[in-house]
């Protein structure tokens, strides 16, 4: 029976030797690596916070804070790559490379949303399509701007509530503005009968569009024909609000209640639909004839004035959004004093 061969360890404990003094001989290296490293943390704090960088962005906090990281960052990974060729290691840095590479696409799909809000919300600072208190629509959601921040707008809607949309889909978004230009329009249509005088019953329209409080003199107010229904004529009225002074929907109602008062006091004829019932067959004996539909009277001027409605600015969200702004600390990524696109 022949002997079990024995394992022979010495080339092991030389192989450990040489890596031990290698080891040893490279602290100094290491040493210096990481002196280098703690340097170009140190200078690239220093850089951040010099005044180059915040001119930058001291129209935009957002912007301000992301050159300054960015700054630091460089700096460091530049320290980085000096203490790595120090330590003779730069064949590390081609496998680290591409090793951050595969992550960061892999983390490119996880953080897909994320990273797209954040993006958005960085070009959006720069671009400033609103500010804050502007009444917007934007994907069909309408309410007043509060605030936005890296990843979404916030919105306060017209019933008091907290809309909050990715700063993804707002970016993308058609958007409407109402206070961009503080003047606006609004429109309504009123039947009148076919064998009324229409120009008559434009000119007394519009007359009285421009006495009411809150349509403007510029642009004037305007009425045309749009159409000529079974049993009328609709015409359409045109008028101006400067909604920095007065509510639109109360101008509007307004308006439409004058101008109905108004073409009934001029014995303007306004019909309702007409429909035609046949009745086979049913006779009901007895039953007297309807009497005819009187005119409303229209009212004396002394109690049309008393009884105008307030069409003044509202503000009745305005508590809730200085509320939110300060419990926020400011609007966010949104600058009141900054030009806008």
């Amino acid at each position: 029976m022949s002997p079990s061969p024995a394992f022979d360890f010495d080339p092991v404990l030389q192989r450990l030797a040489e890596e031990s003094l290698r080891l040893v001989a490279a602290l100094p290296f290491l040493a210096l690596a990481l002196f280098v490293v703690w340097l170009a943390w140190l200078l690239g704090r220093w850089l951040a916070r010099r005044a180059l960088v915040a001119r930058l962005g001291r129209r935009n906090p957002f912007l301000r804070e992301l050159g300054r990281t960015t700054v630091r960052w460089l700096v460091l990974l530049g320290g980085v790559l000096v203490a790595l060729e120090i330590m003779d290691a730069t064949a590390l840095v081609g496998a680290v490379l591409g090793t951050a590479g595969v992550l960061g696409v892999a983390l490119g799909f996880a953080f897909k949303d994320i990273l797209e809000n954040y993006l958005a919300g960085i070009l959006m600072s720069l671009r400033q399509p609103f500010a804050p208190r502007d009444h917007v629509v934007i994907d069909g959601n309408e309410g007043l701007v509060v605030a936005l921040t890296s990843r979404a707008t916030v919105l306060i809607t017209l019933d008091g509530n907290h809309l909050r949309l990715p700063n993804a889909l707002v970016f993308r978004s058609v958007t409407l503005n109402y206070t961009r230009n503080p003047s606006r329009r609004f429109e309504f249509d009123v039947g009148i009968g076919v064998e009324e005088d229409l120009v008559r019953a434009q000119q007394l329209g519009v007359a009285e569009l421009g006495t009411i409080d809150g349509v403007v003199a510029e642009p004037p107010p305007r009425a045309f024909i749009v159409s000529l229904g079974d049993s009328n004529v609709q015409v359409r009225f045109h008028g101006w609000v400067d909604q920095r002074e007065h509510e639109f929907l109360l101008v509007r109602s307004e308006a439409i209640r004058r101008v109905k008062l108004r073409l009934e006091a001029a014995g303007m004829d306004m019909p309702e639909p007409i429909y035609r019932v046949q009745l086979h067959g049913t006779t009901v004996p007895g039953l007297p004839a309807p009497e005819p539909r009187r005119r409303p009277s229209a009212p004396e001027q002394g109690d049309a004035a008393v009884a105008a409605p307030d069409t003044r600015a509202t503000r009745d969200l305005a508590g809730q959004i200085e509320q939110d702004l300060r419990g926020r600390q400011g609007a966010g990524l949104l600058d009141p004093a900054a030009p806008q696109e």
